[in-house]
């Protein structure tokens, strides 16, 4: 059995996980068994972060659609009921992005949605 000389390998890996754990706080940017465990931790973290963030803006776009029609006299489940009967396929994003940024467009949408 020929020896195996493992010190560049470990090197270059133990280089990558310290250089992703720059900026930690204490041991866990030094050393590399802790940031080791760190880096998981993180990296487990912003998986999770990344979905929940999806539900976080949906959330966000909801709330906001939900005070803009209700300043017309209209709940956020009786909008989103009409806007499906009359077919008009915009979603939540645009629709908060209308409410907020176009307020006269969104209540032109709004009347034209009470009138059917």
């Amino acid at each position: 059995m020929t020896r195996v000389k493992r010190g560049n390998v470990s090197r270059k890996r133990h280089k990558k996980i310290l250089n992703m754990t720059k900026g930690f706080r204490g041991a866990a940017s030094t050393l590399f068994r802790t940031a080791n465990q760190r880096n998981m931790k993180a990296l487990s973290n912003s998986y999770v972060g990344r979905r929940n963030k999806k539900r976080n803006f949906r959330q966000l776009w909801i709330a906001r659609l939900n005070a803009s029609t209700r300043k017309y006299g209209f709940s956020y489940s009786e909008f989103m009921n009409s806007l499906n009967t009359s077919s008009i396929k915009l979603n939540r994003k645009v629709l908060s992005q209308l409410a907020i940024c176009d307020p006269n467009s969104f209540s032109r949408l709004i009347f034209s949605l009470k009138k059917d």
